[in-house]
């Protein structure tokens, strides 16, 4: 993943402009951090099968974050969560202002696509990704469940309907990353397919782990706002904490059993990974690092 870093780095949005801070709030979010799980799974499935092509990758692994931090940003405004914290450091629009958080969360969404069409892949390869990222990011994935999120924000849902939310509004991005990265390493249709698959199953239980850690953890260790999930649709809500943490231990074994399914070259590629965000949750029941 350094070699991520250095990439992210290179490859930051420039963009030179009257405007004194316009670069800066571009950039800060990717600055500040993060698991950089999503592209950790993309290089993942490269790295199985064919590392020769982990350079390449760099080009979609980034487009990933650089999404999913546009999502944060949004998702941070006044007007859905209304956080002041995030990766540790304060929220663009406490920071700045909220037009600018709003302007600099479309940039970064639409520079995702820019990178994701540079990329050094075939025509076909760049149309597929494009595909993924957008439609499970788009209208019917990521920004379905943020809009289910918010409209029963203060109304409770059965637990198949946060199902719907969380597989819609966190899952779908998870999944989307290691399909892409069976794309790229052009794996047959049903290995695709089980990975989105397991993809989806791991991003339920990252979002059930998000809840625990929310209920659990101070503002300091979870460097974002936490217990701010009460009058929201959390599966500690629903649940209540031991239920939801009996619940991420029945994900994490069907998960666990699926990932076990997987050919060598994925199981020793993400193995690690696996284990720091997923088994050892079974082991210890405790939340996401």
């Amino acid at each position: 993943m350094q070699d991520f870093e250095s990439f992210l780095a290179a490859n930051l949005p420039r963009v030179s402009s009257i405007h004194p801070e316009y670069e800066e709030a571009l950039q800060a979010m990717l600055l500040a951090g993060g698991k950089r799980f999503r592209p950790r799974l993309l290089l993942g499935i490269v790295q199985a099968y064919e590392p020769l092509l982990l350079e390449s990758t760099m080009h979609p692994a980034l487009a990933l974050e650089i999404f999913h931090t546009y999502s944060l940003i949004h998702d941070d405004l006044p007007a859905m969560d209304d956080a002041t914290l995030r990766r540790g450091e304060p929220t663009l629009h406490t920071r700045f202002d909220e037009a600018l958080a709003i302007l600099a969360g479309d940039a970064l969404n639409t520079y995702a696509f820019e990178v994701l069409a540079r990329s050094p892949f075939r025509a076909d390869v760049r149309v597929e990704l494009v595909r993924i990222l957008a439609e499970n990011g788009g209208a019917g994935g990521m920004v379905l469940g943020q809009a289910i999120d918010l409209r029963f924000e203060k109304h409770p849902l059965k637990l198949e309907e946060v199902l719907e939310l969380h597989r819609n509004k966190t899952a779908k991005l998870i999944a989307a990353s290691l399909e892409m990265g069976a794309v790229i390493v052009d794996l047959p249709r049903e290995t695709r397919k089980a990975l989105y698959d397991f993809g989806i199953e791991l991003g339920l239980l990252f979002q059930v782990q998000d809840d625990i850690l929310d209920a659990t953890q101070s503002e300091e260790e979870a460097g974002k706002p936490t217990g701010n999930d009460l009058e929201k649709n959390s599966f500690v809500t629903l649940l209540g904490l031991e239920g939801a943490l009996d619940y991420a231990d029945g994900l994490a074994e069907s998960l666990q059993e699926r990932f076990e399914s997987f050919d060598a070259p994925i199981r020793d590629a993400l193995g690690g990974l696996m284990e720091r965000y997923l088994f050892r949750h079974k082991a210890h029941r405790g939340p996401l690092a």
